[in-house]
């Protein structure tokens, strides 16, 4: 009876062994920030650099600044997206400075930009109000805010080249309606509301056509001091 117990014994711990091996391992924990953004290139693309397709805008190189304003507005309800706001809810303000500062620190080459979408008019449209503005309707120009080369300031503006032209338009539409807010004063939803339907598809497809300069990093100074005030813009001369 000994040996049949020994046998048993010796069966079970094999038995015990091969299961041990078939199962699957435990998930390795999270330990780098890349692993922690993953949802995020869901939408975003690969390493947060979005096509110039859709409605997703491309986040990696943006200014660090600007990527934690939005994070927040995502997470206390001043942006209104269902999906972003759910991942955002139970985050802290410091992770959200260490993902913006992820993002802001990827140095990755831009898509090609899209092809014309509107008239050559509309493109000499879109193209005067970029640069110049219209300053009878206190519409200033786009370079006034987002930088010369419209790759944005640091720490707290945007860049507007590599955005799809739908993604573009929709933000317009959204400062417009109030689903896209900001701190007040807002300064887009202002300017949204004295721009026509039609000059904005302008900017947006004059935008979406340009190619980005040699250096597509965001400025470190504003051309001159900021024309309007902009509730989350830290210093309106750059400084």
């Amino acid at each position: 009876m000994r040996g049949r117990q020994w046998i048993f014994a010796g069966m079970g711990l094999l038995l015990m062994a091969q299961a041990s091996a078939q199962s699957p391992q435990p998930p390795q924990a999270l330990d780098t920030m890349a692993q922690r953004v993953q949802p995020c290139t869901v939408c975003h693309g690969a390493e947060g650099r979005a096509s110039n397709e859709g409605y997703f805008p491309r986040i990696a190189g943006k200014p660090a600044g600007y990527l934690f304003h939005q994070l927040l507005h995502f997470r206390d309800g001043y942006r209104d997206h269902v999906q972003m706001r759910y991942l955002l809810e139970r985050q802290q303000d410091d992770y959200l400075k260490a993902m913006a500062a992820y993002f802001a620190a990827l140095d990755l080459p831009y898509p090609p930009p899209a092809a014309p979408q509107r008239s050559v008019a509309d493109r000499a449209l879109g193209e005067r109000l970029v640069r110049d503005g219209d300053a009878d309707r206190g519409v200033p120009a786009c370079q006034a805010c987002h930088g010369m080369r419209m790759t944005g300031v640091a720490p707290d503006i945007p860049g507007l080249l590599g955005l799809p032209y739908d993604y573009l338009v929709a933000q317009f539409g959204n400062w417009r309606s109030g689903l896209r807010r900001t701190r007040a004063p807002d300064c887009m939803a202002a300017l949204a509301h004295r721009l026509t339907v039609s000059e904005v598809a302008a900017i947006a497809a004059w935008l979406a056509a340009q190619p980005l300069p040699d250096d597509p990093h965001p400025a470190d100074r504003l051309p001159g001091p900021l024309p309007m005030d902009c509730g989350t813009v830290v210093a309106g001369d750059g400084s």
